[in-house]
């Protein structure tokens, strides 16, 4: 996505010293990275990854305790503790960091540095996702009381040339050793290196200066970045965030569904609710042939697969006199369409009338989690297809944000790679 604004007004990206493990005091990098904290299944995910490591990033960005402001006073205890006894150190002087995640099938490359803050109507940073509003309040918390960003967001820019630039940096930095490279359990492997070379650091920054970018994983914590910035008046360290971009000009990343796991609602009563409504069919096959029918279904429009009595629910066809008295009719028609939109609109708020609160809703990336998950509780999980990334970039252009959830880029970076301490900034 590139800017048409005048120069100057793109994004601004500048080094940071970043705080990173020090290899000798873990039982191994891989132990101690994390999933975003919104990805973790909790609380088989959490569980799993405090006993990999007893450094596990997890204790920062998920800690444990009985209320809001125990966790995240026992977070900034942690990190305070990790830093003195020299399990976590800051490098000894300010960078921008190459990453890498490579796979079989997917190589990714990008810049993590600090992003200076700008609000939607800027034009400079685009959200295409609605919050939560307890969630952003959570987080805040959290940063305000470690004053660390944890955790990188994931931006993405599109670049129009092959020329000198970010990426040209990019590629020669892969060419040399670097900080640090490990490989998770999902079988990704992780480099890092540090730009320090005045040159290349001045080749980014020029090169992002023309870019706009679009927020494609971590809208809370960009919403939280904000918030916390209008905290703090004086021009400082909250003026900026933790970020990782990737020109996917260049590295084109993958659109995933979120899920949605209802907790309090049964299968039975969520299929009754429907009837007349949607066209339903009962699939008795395993998941990934429902998940084929889902995908060829929601081709034609929206569609929706309802799990968790041990069967697959093919929803699709909703009445057009449904849809129009109970969506919006402000908004682009392909915001109308999105199935987010449609599951929102409709099925939450009009006919299951489920609150959009942790108690009634949780928001699943792993599609067999939400499965197993629904048939452990009695609950319904709600399948998605995902939404293709053209639509998400149209819609953001045009200042839409979608139904909160609605999308999950990727692959993600992994969480404990480095860390911003605003302290030392």
């Amino acid at each position: 996505m590139n800017t048409s604004g005048p120069a100057g007004q793109g994004l601004r990206l500048i080094p940071f010293r970043g705080l990173r493990y020090v290899p000798e005091r873990v039982s191994s990098l891989a132990a101690v990275t994390s999933p975003p904290y919104d990805v973790v299944v909790r609380p088989d995910g959490l569980h799993h990854l405090e006993s990999a490591d007893p450094y596990n990033i997890v204790r920062l960005i998920l800690p444990q305790a009985d209320t809001a402001p125990a966790r995240h006073q026992q977070a900034a205890q942690t990190l305070k503790h990790w830093l003195s006894e020299g399990v976590l150190a800051p490098d000894s002087e300010p960078s921008l960091y190459v990453y890498e995640q490579r796979n079989a099938e997917i190589l990714q490359r990008g810049v993590v540095g600090a992003l200076a803050l700008s609000a939607p109507a800027d034009g400079i940073v685009l959200p295409h996702e609605d919050v939560m509003a307890h969630v952003v309040e959570d987080r805040a918390d959290l940063m305000r009381t470690t004053a660390a960003h944890l955790e990188p967001l994931l931006l993405t820019y599109r670049s129009d040339d092959d020329g000198p630039g970010a990426t040209a940096v990019i590629e020669r930095t892969t060419d040399r050793p670097p900080l640090l490279a490990t490989t998770t359990e999902d079988g990704y492997h992780h480099r890092l290196w540090a730009v320090t070379d005045p040159a290349d650091r001045a080749e980014i920054e020029t090169d992002l200066a023309r870019h706009q970018a679009l927020i494609a994983d971590g809208h809370h914590r960009w919403a939280t970045y904000l918030r916390l910035q209008q905290e703090h008046t004086a021009p400082g360290p909250w003026d900026f965030g933790l970020v990782l971009l990737v020109d996917t000009a260049r590295y084109p990343l993958r659109v995933r569904a979120i899920h949605r796991l209802l907790h309090r609602l049964p299968v039975a009563d969520a299929l009754a609710a429907l009837d007349d409504l949607f066209r339903i069919r009962d699939l008795d096959v395993p998941l990934p042939m429902a998940l084929d029918a889902l995908a060829e279904a929601a081709a034609e429009g929206n569609a929706f697969l309802l799990a968790g009595d041990g069967g697959f629910h093919l929803v699709d066809r909703p009445d057009p006199a449904l849809l129009s008295r109970t969506i919006r009719a402000d908004r682009p028609a392909a915001w109308q369409a999105l199935d987010a939109t449609v599951l929102h609109s409709v099925l939450l708020d009009h006919i299951w009338r489920i609150p959009d609160a942790p108690e009634h809703i949780a928001y699943i990336h792993d599609t067999a989690a939400a499965v197993e998950q629904a048939e452990r509780h009695g609950a319904t999980a709600v399948l998605m297809h995902p939404v293709r990334e053209e639509v998400v970039r149209d819609l953001a252009r045009q200042g839409v944000t979608m139904p909160r959830k609605s999308t999950s880029f990727g692959p993600k970076p992994a969480t404990g790679l480095v860390l911003r301490s605003l302290d030392l900034d």
